[in-house]
């Protein structure tokens, strides 16, 4: 019995630094949301700061914390700083090849924030994966698609891919194509797509809006429109024009043919 009471006295300070240790976690943990939650408020509630900034900012000081806190969990187990340094720096070959992906996407944020390919609510295309932008931290860029799907890519994966931000300027330009029949007059039918253009507010003068034909094609004649808009404007002015000129070719009798052929019979 005296055994087992000086075994379980060996342990106790174990035990006690265990505690300590969890409520350290705990506590630090709950310290590091909360000073970098109000790092980010105020940042993004600075007009001069772009919130990208903030979120990143927010980041880093999240896991500056969360590196003292690991610390002084280690302290409380009787190893020092100066011996945890020292055991860093024998093992960081070692650590080097097994973080080497995490390292890499440290290193990607802090160019993505560097270089700003894009920023909090930008739409981009990332190597082929699209939505818009939420988050940017030391590791990952969180995008959201137009059906709400959350998407995690890597900032190593980011910075060495192909970045297309459709954000990027005010003004975009819609492209449409339009084909009418062979037998239909050209020049009315670019005549209806200018008209309808014009009556849109949403369509910018300069530059003014651009109808050609561009395609003879198999079945059709294409009629190819150009307009710039803003931005935020893209998708409704697309859905908007489309829908106004099927109306108003349907209105002045100017057939949208569809894909057909001609069969030609031999004589007997």
């Amino acid at each position: 019995m005296q055994d087992i009471i000086e075994q379980l006295g060996a342990y106790t300070p174990l035990v006690i630094a265990a505690g300590k240790a969890l409520v350290v976690l705990v506590v630090g943990w709950t310290i590091a949301g909360m000073v970098s939650g109000m790092v980010r408020r105020r940042v993004n509630a600075t007009p001069r700061i772009d919130p990208t900034l903030g979120n990143f900012a927010a980041s880093i000081i999240k896991w500056v914390i969360l590196l003292m806190v690991l610390v002084a969990v280690l302290g409380l187990f009787g190893i020092q700083a100066t011996s945890l340094v020292a055991v860093l720096g024998a093992a960081t070959l070692a650590i080097g090849l097994a973080l080497q992906g995490t390292l890499s996407d440290l290193a990607a944020g802090f160019m993505l924030i560097l270089f700003r390919p894009y920023k909090l609510g930008d739409f981009v295309d990332i190597g082929g994966t699209s939505g818009t932008v939420r988050d940017l931290n030391l590791f990952v860029t969180e995008l959201v698609t137009p059906d709400n799907v959350q998407i995690i890519v890597p900032n190593g994966q980011a910075w060495g891919a192909i970045i297309t931000n459709f954000s990027a300027h005010k003004t975009r330009r819609v492209d449409l194509v339009f084909g009418i029949d062979y037998g239909d007059n050209a020049d009315t039918a670019m005549d209806i797509i200018l008209e309808l253009a014009k009556a849109d507010a949403r369509v910018h003068d300069d530059p003014a809006p651009w109808v050609r034909v561009t395609n003879l094609g198999d079945s059709s004649v294409d009629l190819t429109t150009r307009l710039w808009v803003n931005a935020a404007d893209y998708w409704e002015v697309k859905f908007a024009m489309t829908k106004a000129v099927k109306e108003a070719f349907d209105a002045r009798g100017i057939s949208i043919p569809y894909p057909h052929s001609v069969e030609i019979q031999k004589a007997g």
